[in-house]
C-alpha cells in the first residue's frame, strides 16, 4: 500500500473548500430563517417633525434650545425615535425616545444644550427605529436645520 504525502498545497485546498461549503450552508441557513424572523428586522413607518414643543424665539422653526417632537403614522409595535443631529460633519447630539404608551423616556427632544452641542446650528435627522436581538434597526426618517 503506497501513502500519498500531504502538501501544504493539499492542506490549503482542503481548506478552502470547507471553507466555501461552511458559507454555502450559512447563506442558506440564511435565508431559510429570514422568513422566521431570523433575518435583519424591518422596521416600518413615516416620520415628520411636530410644531414644536418649546419655541424660544416663536417662530416656528426649529432652533438651538427649542424642544421638538415628531408625529408617527404607520409604525410598528412600540416605535423609538432616533434624532442625531451634526455640525461640520460631526456628530454632536444623539438621543432616543419611545413613542409608546408606558415608555418611561417622553416623546420631546432638547435640541442642543446637552453633550457636544454646546451651541450654534446643526443639521438633524430623526428616525423610526426599533430595538431587536441584533441592536437597533432603523425605517423612515425626515431631515431638518436646527438655527443658531
Amino acid at each position: 500500500m503506497r501513502f500519498r504525502r500531504i502538501t501544504n498545497h493539499s492542506l490549503q485546498a482542503v481548506a478552502e473548500a470547507s471553507l466555501i461549503a461552511m458559507l454555502v450552508v450559512g447563506l442558506m441557513a440564511g435565508s431559510a430563517f429570514a422568513g422566521r424572523g431570523g433575518g435583519r428586522t424591518t422596521v416600518a413607518g413615516t416620520i415628520a417633525l411636530a410644531p414644536l414643543a418649546y419655541d424660544a424665539n416663536a417662530d416656528g422653526l426649529p432652533n438651538y434650545g427649542d424642544r421638538a417632537t415628531f408625529t408617527l403614522s404607520g409604525t410598528t409595535e412600540k416605535p423609538w425615535v432616533e434624532l442625531d443631529c451634526y455640525q461640520n460633519g460631526s456628530l454632536v447630539y444623539l438621543d432616543r425616545r419611545g413613542f409608546f404608551d408606558g415608555s418611561l423616556t417622553g416623546e420631546v427632544f432638547n435640541l442642543g444644550t446637552t453633550g457636544a452641542w454646546q451651541s450654534g446650528a446643526a443639521d438633524c435627522t430623526a428616525w423610526v427605529v426599533k430595538y431587536t436581538r441584533k441592536g437597533w434597526s432603523k425605517g423612515g426618517s425626515t431631515t431638518f436645520h436646527v438655527g443658531a
